[in-house]
């Protein structure tokens, strides 16, 4: 029977170790790459992983070993071992690094405040987690909410925009279908990122100057009443005759 053993890299050291089959052969039984498999063999590749031996597991027999070693285009066949029968259609929530668990309230946070359409199971889907948590942040009761700030799963590393993209159209798709309407800002956030970077930006008017949109410079003005003109250089300095003994007396 076909399939992937487990521990395949390290039961490809063991292979490496202990047959004389190709690279290629050992690469297709253990889903690994050929050259990764040549770098094993070489000792660059898997250094300090100890050897699994698919024989003493119950993985390969001898007799599979035996006809792979006899014929290089040989495929070996997997065991059939009724314990991982539907191992490989097994789901459950997406492994997140030990060093990034720390973050993961942060981004569920994040997710239940920018896009609550989103349900528990795509959330956990998405950053790795377990409903009962989400719906104590969501329900603000989780212990630490005072001190969790929202930040995006995607800056954080914990998932790709595309999957979130993916999940929140999926979302408003299913409240669509559902009979829900959707406001403006959940049609806006619906726009996956590549077509936001492609948007222009929207001319927006200083806040010093809100309200005064509907001001105008109008044309016609009234006309003042008083006469404003401005007389001319001779009036300022042709003076009448006298001026000057009004001065003197």
């Amino acid at each position: 029977m076909s399939g992937t053993p487990i521990m395949a890299k390290a039961t490809a050291v063991w292979l490496c170790d202990n047959t004389t089959m190709t690279f290629k052969q050992i690469a297709d039984f253990c889903a690994l790459h050929e050259l990764e498999v040549q770098g094993i063999a070489d000792g660059d590749v898997a250094t300090g992983v100890k050897g699994f031996d698919p024989i003493a597991n119950k993985q390969l027999t001898q007799a599979e070993i035996d006809k792979a070693e006899a014929n290089p285009k040989y495929k070996l066949q997997l065991l059939y071992n009724p314990a991982s029968a539907g191992e490989e259609k097994r789901r459950g929530p997406r492994y997140t690094p030990l060093s990034k668990r720390q973050d993961r309230p942060a981004s569920i946070y994040w997710l239940v405040k920018f896009h609550p359409e989103l349900s528990d199971g795509q959330v956990s889907k998405l950053v790795g987690t377990t409903k009962p948590t989400i719906q104590a942040i969501r329900e603000r009761t989780h212990w630490n909410i005072n001190n969790i700030e929202p930040i995006d799963p995607v800056a954080l590393g914990l998932c790709k925009q595309s999957e979130l993209d993916a999940a929140v159209q999926k979302a408003a798709a299913k409240k669509l279908k559902e009979g829900g309407v959707m406001s403006d800002d959940e049609r806006r956030k619906l726009v996956s990122t590549e077509q936001s970077l492609g948007l222009e930006q929207e001319p927006k008017m200083p806040s010093a100057i809100e309200g005064l949109e509907t001001f105008t410079l109008g044309t016609d003005l009234p006309e003042p009443d008083e006469d404003t003109s401005v007389p001319d250089k001779d009036t300022f300095f042709n003076l009448p005759d006298d001026a000057g003994d009004d001065d003197e007396d």
